[in-house]
């Protein structure tokens, strides 16, 4: 199922245009893409992981929430940069 693309180039071609011509039919035949799919696949995570990334989400918000409106947020921000 792979297949390979080939330009050849035309007289009196410049490389510049060759190289044009090679990556647009590149683009046009999706091999790109097709790549990017696979290369950056993710699996999905499961209902139970998703919940509890989302409750970790909404005790960040209430705790960021609380040091903002008691004026500590500053200083909470820079413990988190220490910290990486």
């Amino acid at each position: 199922m792979f297949t390979v693309l080939e330009v050849k180039r035309k007289q009196s071609e410049t490389f510049e245009s060759l190289l044009r011509r090679f990556t647009k039919k590149t683009i046009q035949s999706g091999k790109l893409l097709q790549a990017k799919k696979i290369r950056f696949h993710q699996k999905p995570k499961t209902t139970l992981k998703r919940k509890e990334s989302a409750l970790k989400r909404e005790e960040f918000k209430k705790q960021r929430e609380y040091l903002r409106k008691t004026g500590k947020l500053d200083e909470f921000l820079e413990k988190m940069k220490k910290r990486r």
